[in-house]
């Protein structure tokens, strides 16, 4: 049974590091540079409903970063695949902490973490490579983008989420 479930979650943390890699990489153009809106960022929320996902949106994170650098759309270089999945990393850890804190059985609250986050890492990042003003590169070119993700799209992905099921489904899968 330790095997199946075992199994379930690496499964489940692997698919969301594909959605989130695919996404992030297919939209490219909007999720790297100076002003980014990441959307593959809404995801996020998928930690609020598994644990799987605190490993899969982190591997996911680091694969698009690496895929970014390699092909040149990333500015900020290596120092995205260390501070860009830690920030992912630490966000998805508080966005799971922040689970049963629920508005109409919604998580809302585990979509601030990775807003927070990000504009304190990502905004220090861009800051330090593009020499400009850290309060223009955190709120400006990172956290309008970011609010757009994780709240705008994150909250209506975990309102659907809750209506259709998927989080009891989730959970059975790995139980």
């Amino acid at each position: 049974m330790k095997t199946k479930r075992t199994f379930a979650f690496m499964t489940q943390a692997a698919i969301i590091a594909a959605l989130y890699a695919a996404l992030t990489l297919v939209l490219a153009p909007i999720g790297f540079g100076p002003f980014q809106c990441r959307v593959s960022e809404a995801l996020t929320i998928l930690a609020a409903f598994t644990p799987a996902a605190i490993p899969g949106l982190s591997l996911g994170c680091l694969i698009s970063n690496a895929i970014g650098l390699v092909m040149g759309l990333n500015p900020t270089g290596a120092i995205d695949m260390i501070f860009g999945t830690a920030a992912t990393l630490l966000a998805a850890i508080c966005s799971y902490l922040l689970r049963n804190i629920r508005w109409f059985s919604v998580p809302v609250l585990s979509t601030l973490p990775p807003v927070i986050f990000n504009i304190l890492i990502i905004g220090a990042e861009l800051s330090y490579v593009l020499h400009i003003p850290y309060w223009l590169a955190a709120f400006v070119e990172v956290g309008i983008g970011e609010f757009i993700a994780c709240c705008v799209i994150g909250i209506p992905l975990s309102f659907a989420i809750v209506k259709f099921g998927l989080e009891k489904f989730l959970q059975k899968l790995l139980s």
